[in-house]
């Protein structure tokens, strides 16, 4: 084995997910992955995997599902961060395919993020926000959260209250919530110990922290777009354009 392939397969310590099969963005994602659609200028997958870099991660697992080998071409293409492939040859979930990938990933603490978003930064990029603010000894799950006011494209009702200790608490049986999550965040492997492998959602997973009280909330303070049309699409180039 070269020297150069056994640094690539070393664990990882972060992860993409890139499965997803894109439906609402079609016809745009009928012959292309949602993640490879281009926002200001490159692929979206590739905004989160620079930002990863940025942030000091070297080795990042992305998986695949839906036009995978497009992806996997993509990536390969890449020198930084090195990114080693999860293919999966039937759709797991956000948390099945976490599961599926977790041997490649380090035992202590991975960061996970959707590869189909876009965000700007804040004072301080997220990223190492969020590794600045994971203290493994009180959190088993972070998570990056944006406040649903203001958010672009976001019309949802919320996911979480933000409480006074920085614990989330989902928004149950509430009308709405003012935070929603943005699909970043950094978890304890151990949260899926005894799972049985197969297709679920990371949710089964939050519940496991948020039951512990070790779920906690970081919120964005830049500006988050919400892309899930062509219509969408068109709109969030209009306005990040236009700042």
């Amino acid at each position: 084995m070269s020297n150069n392939l056994n640094h690539v397969l070393k664990p990882a310590q972060a992860m993409v997910l890139a499965a997803g099969l894109g439906k609402r963005m079609r016809p745009i994602t009928d012959h292309m992955p949602k993640p490879l659609v281009k926002v200001a200028g490159k692929p979206m997958l590739d905004h989160v995997l620079d930002r990863l870099g940025d942030a000091g991660f070297d080795k990042v697992v992305v998986n695949h599902h839906y036009l995978g080998e497009m992806i996997a071409e993509h990536v390969a293409k890449r020198d930084f961060p090195a990114v080693i492939c999860s293919p999966e040859a039937e759709l797991l979930e956000t948390g099945g395919g976490v599961q599926n990938a977790l041997p490649m990933l380090d035992e202590n603490a991975v960061l996970v993020a959707n590869a189909d978003m876009f965000w700007t930064e804040g004072k301080d990029p997220l990223f190492t926000r969020m590794i600045d603010a994971f203290d493994a000894d009180h959190m088993d799950c972070l998570m990056a959260i944006a406040p649903v006011n203001g958010a672009f494209g976001y019309d949802g009702a919320g996911d979480f209250f933000w409480q006074v200790d920085g614990r989330l608490k989902r928004r149950g049986e509430a009308a709405n919530a003012p935070y929603f999550f943005t699909g970043v965040q950094i978890l304890n492997p151990r949260l899926f110990d005894g799972i049985l492998p197969g297709h679920f959602s990371l949710n089964v997973i939050y519940d496991r922290a948020l039951a512990n009280g070790r779920c906690y909330g970081l919120v964005h303070d830049g500006g988050w777009f919400h892309i899930g049309t062509p219509e969408a699409l068109r709109d969030a180039e209009d306005a990040i354009a236009a700042s």
